[in-house]
């Protein structure tokens, strides 16, 4: 095996590689000298891993070909490095931007303001043509608040295949959207069909985003939880807290579930709700598997996250929450493409989330 190849699987394999290994895998793709697919495409997903190199990586920007520009350029972006922009802006005018959604979530660790300029132009495009607008609008969605500039372009995308990721943009923005209330209740009581679909949960949730008024939000995603179709109102549930009280019941008995999912969701939509972590508590510890994989089948990550949102009353499990912080080994389950992404953001899961028990008990 190739030092170049022991380099790679142990970046793969391991969250705390030895130094040497990045630094191998980096130079080998800024030179184009041997590498291969694995190698390029764990430059792409390291972020601050080689923080180190990025003088390197900026360097060698605009000196091999597009296919090694945009991952030196996606590299630089993970790490929120601004020497990233011109090749963005070069990618933006040659309609060639990142078009998935894991990109998408490398790119937002630059700042807004910065990449919105870039954006928005692409977006004005025909939403229905145009390859890279799911991943643009999970990077809106993702940069929440800070995307407030792009309602007009976003808007666009109602009624096309992008109406749900386009109604998730808009409630994230929040009031600057209030222009689409009338058109976000149409789609949560069926009146707005588009190629979408009507998708009433997440638009009943974005009209009381956008609007302040949590009647409608309340009353379609009060009805799913009571339906039957529970885990698809429940997260909106516990976004409504307090104001979702009526629903405590049906919430309440969802919390012993047969499906993980919906059990992670009402013990969170519950402690939202009622501010009692007593029940939630263990019915999320449950979730957490010390042996997880990745597999998306469970909640796992999402399970730890919630813990860390309860805080303090959640410190039975900080202890196991160390532990799966201190392994060694990555994530298996995700594909190589995306493997140390996922890693990545169950480790800052974890550490969040024991950040926040920890504080909270100060």
């Amino acid at each position: 095996m190739s030092a170049l190849d022991e380099a790679t699987e142990a970046v793969y394999r391991y969250r705390r590689p030895d130094p040497w290994c990045w630094e191998v895998v980096v130079k080998a793709v800024c030179d184009r000298t041997h590498t291969s697919w694995d190698a390029d495409h764990a430059v792409l997903q390291a972020g601050g891993a080689v923080a180190a190199d990025a003088d390197l990586i900026a360097g060698s920007l605009g000196h091999g070909s597009a296919y090694s520009d945009e991952l030196l350029m996606l590299a630089l972006a993970g790490m929120g490095d601004l020497r990233a922009l011109p090749a963005l802006q070069r990618r933006a005018d040659a309609n060639r931007l990142p078009s998935s959604r894991s990109h998408a979530r490398i790119l937002a660790a630059l700042p807004a303001v910065e990449l919105l300029p870039v954006v928005l132009p692409v977006l004005r495009q025909n939403p229905v043509q145009h390859y890279s607008c799911t991943a643009l609008l999970e990077l809106l969605a993702l940069w929440g608040p800070a995307s407030a500039s792009a309602v007009s372009e976003v808007i666009r995308f109602l009624g096309t295949a992008d109406t749900y990721d386009a109604m998730r943009v808009l409630g994230r923005i929040g009031p600057p959207a209030v222009a689409t209330a009338d058109r976000l209740a149409a789609y949560a009581t069926g009146r707005g069909r588009g190629v979408g679909g009507s998708y009433p949960r997440r638009a009943a949730w974005a009209h009381w985003k956008v609007t302040g008024d949590p009647a409608l939000a309340l009353d379609v995603c009060g009805a799913a939880v009571r339906s039957g179709t529970a885990s698809h109102g429940l997260p909106f549930l516990a976004d409504l807290g307090p104001l979702a009280a009526v629903h405590t019941t049906p919430v309440r008995r969802l919390m012993e579930s047969p499906g993980a999912w919906t059990r992670t969701y009402a013990a969170h939509a519950y402690w939202r709700i009622t501010g009692d972590p007593e029940p939630a508590v263990p019915v999320l510890l449950a979730e957490v598997d010390p042996a997880w994989d990745g597999d998306p089948a469970l909640p796992v990550r999402e399970a730890v996250r919630i813990l860390g949102e309860i805080g303090a009353p959640a410190v039975s499990g900080a202890s196991l929450l160390r532990r799966i912080l201190a392994q060694e080994e990555r994530l298996s389950r995700p594909w190589r493409g995306v493997r140390i992404l996922a890693d990545q953001a169950y480790a800052r899961t974890l550490t969040e989330a024991l950040d926040r028990i920890e504080r909270c008990r100060e």
